[in-house]
């Protein structure tokens, strides 16, 4: 039985009412049409009808776009929809996670390396606020992973950090935030990723700690963010199998690595038994490969739901799914009881969030002053608080720091990221950053590579001449070239990644843009993103963690290497890799 009067419903007779008679009313279709969340991909009127009206989808969830644009959509949503939706957004770092105009936070990391779990609870705000402006009322956030393997390509800064006490402190001033903006969260992704350094959106990983030590650290973070009373659980396709070796000691091999999205020791075993997790269960996207490849879709579709999941999130083609899971309980995949249990906390977390008045109001999308909220100044000072708090120096060996143009004239900058362009914005942001310092710049044109080919060649291009002379000169030379060499390491995580490791362009072991030359020039490292390339460039002797490339950080990290403000942060992590070496 689910306790609707209870945590992290907390619903009264009226609410409950609202419920039941809801669910009473629903054809077996509109029950399954609930289930999906969908991915919003346009706002064309044909195609949002025939998902609210025609499958009746619970939720939706758009990327983020101009916010009048982004309000609008919701509101032509909301007025479709028989039963209000859930309308969702990945508002991890703040409210650019829904629209252009709205305030980014940096990272979750960035907030964790200020010290201060408060700045949290502001990211939350400006996060829920901003959306709820543009009638959100669910955040795909906070992240609650711990970043445990330095070479997953897809946690690092979007975590509060590896120590899941800080990831309690900091997830729980979030949650504290969402409730006062009357917004749902959704800790994610059960049962945890940080433990494998690979990323599910592109196979099954696997949480590969004992049943033990992920109770004492994952369980820890769940099991109190749960009583503190989060709303909703996203579940990641990610296999834990020590669990289910314990809830099932008989598994077999294809049940231990099943990903927890369709593996029930995990949903309703672990979460909802071990846990205690009352509230709603909702899959990660299942278009990832961590998913697809794990069962085929006809099967997983329903199985996911009768595994213990309440919505399914994401299609590859909604229309298809949503006949693979009437399909699933016309074959017995899936119950008609279990269908309603998902369908009845999908409610219950509708008329927790008050949807139901809010939608005999005509207020379930505000009114076009809401979004004055979006991007506001205070929002934006609470930003750069941040920037200039999180900003860490992790070391300095070579008394480098500050540097200005009168001890440094003539700047080498060699920005590492994925455009090759010199004329990019980022290459071309950090430029002018320090051109305005008065440093004369020299930037690394990464569109040209020498081959082993080219020492050869009777002639070579310009481009190539000039890199030529530039990176194969002798020792003398380059001294007398530049004064500083200035990498920036702006190699952000996202999805579908395999690494983030450093990779130079070195022939025949003559250097090229690798740090060669530690011990004849200086040579700083500013790393906007992924906070250990100190695996990959041990030599560098001053290195610089920012946690994002955010137009705030950027500044607040100049005002730091030319000394006018001193460094603050607290490394969340250890940057040296867990790698005692690295630190001597």
């Amino acid at each position: 039985m689910i306790n609707l009067k209870a945590s992290p419903f907390f619903l009264d007779d009226e609410g409950i009412r609202w419920v039941n008679e809801t669910l009473a009313s629903m054809t077996l279709e509109e029950k399954a049409g609930q289930v999906f969340c969908a991915l919003g991909l346009s706002d064309n009127e044909d195609m949002l009808l025939g998902m609210v009206r025609g499958i009746g989808i619970g939720g939706i969830m758009y990327r983020p776009g101009p916010k009048a644009y982004v309000q609008e959509t919701h509101r032509r949503i909301q007025n479709m929809a028989k039963i209000p939706l859930l309308l969702a957004a990945n508002t991890e770092a703040g409210g650019s996670g829904l629209s252009f105009e709205g305030t980014g936070f940096g990272s979750p990391m960035a907030v964790a390396a200020t010290g201060d779990p408060e700045d949290a609870y502001r990211m939350g705000y400006v996060a829920c606020r901003e959306g709820a402006a543009m009638g959100l009322n669910w955040s795909f956030a906070p992240i609650v992973d711990i970043d445990r393997d330095f070479h997953n390509p897809i946690t690092n800064t979007r975590t509060f950090g590896s120590d899941p006490d800080r990831v309690i402190a900091c997830a729980s001033r979030y949650l504290d935030a969402a409730d006062d903006c009357g917004v749902a969260v959704s800790i994610k992704h059960f049962p945890g990723d940080g433990v494998d350094e690979r990323d599910q959106h592109i196979l099954t990983s696997v949480n590969s700690l004992s049943a033990d030590e992920w109770m004492q650290t994952y369980g820890r973070v769940y099991k109190t963010l749960i009583d503190k009373g989060a709303k909703t659980v996203m579940v990641g396709h990610i296999a834990q199998p020590a669990w289910v070796k314990k809830l099932n000691p008989g598994a077999t091999r294809e049940e231990l690595l099943r990903p927890a999205s369709i593996s029930k020791e995990l949903l309703t075993g672990l979460l909802r038994g071990e846990l205690g997790f009352n509230g709603l269960i909702s899959t990660d996207s299942t278009c990832m490969v961590g998913l697809t490849s794990a069962m085929p879709r006809a099967q997983a579709v329903p199985t996911a739901i009768a595994a213990g999941a309440d919505m399914f999130l994401f299609n590859k083609d909604m229309q298809e799914d949503y006949r693979y899971l009437l399909n699933g309980i016309e074959n017995g995949i899936l119950t008609k009881e279990r269908l309603d249990e998902a369908v009845t906390r999908i409610l219950a977390t509708k008329a927790s969030l008050g949807l139901p008045e809010k939608q005999k109001n005509g207020t379930l999308v505000p009114g076009p002053e809401a979004l004055e909220e979006v991007g506001k100044p205070e929002f934006r000072a609470w930003s750069a608080s941040v920037a200039d708090r999180a900003v860490t120096l992790v070391h300095d060996r070579q008394d480098l720091l500050p540097i200005s143009p009168k001890k440094f004239r003539r700047v080498y900058l060699n920005v590492i990221q994925k455009s090759n362009d010199p004329e990019d914005p980022e290459v071309l942001a950090w430029k002018a950053l320090f051109e305005k310092e008065g440093f004369e710049v020299t930037v690394r044109d990464r569109r040209v590579s020498i081959e082993p080919a080219d020492f050869a060649a009777p002639s070579l291009s310009p481009e190539k001449a000039a890199l030529m002379g530039e990176l194969y000169r002798g020792v003398e030379a380059t001294r007398a070239s530049y004064d500083l060499y200035v990498y920036i390491a702006n190699m952000q995580n996202a999805s579908n990644n395999t690494t983030l490791r450093l990779n130079w362009n070195v022939v025949f072991g003559l250097g090229d843009d690798a740090p060669w030359l530690t011990k004849e020039v200086p040579v700083m490292m500013i790393a906007t993103g992924y906070p250990y390339h100190l695996f990959d460039a041990p030599m560098i002797d001053t290195f610089i963690n920012t946690y994002s490339n955010e137009p705030q950080f950027k500044a607040a990290v100049m005002e730091k290497i030319t000394g006018r403000s001193e460094f603050k942060g607290i490394s969340p992590i250890d940057p040296y890799c867990g790698k005692d070496y690295l630190k001597f």
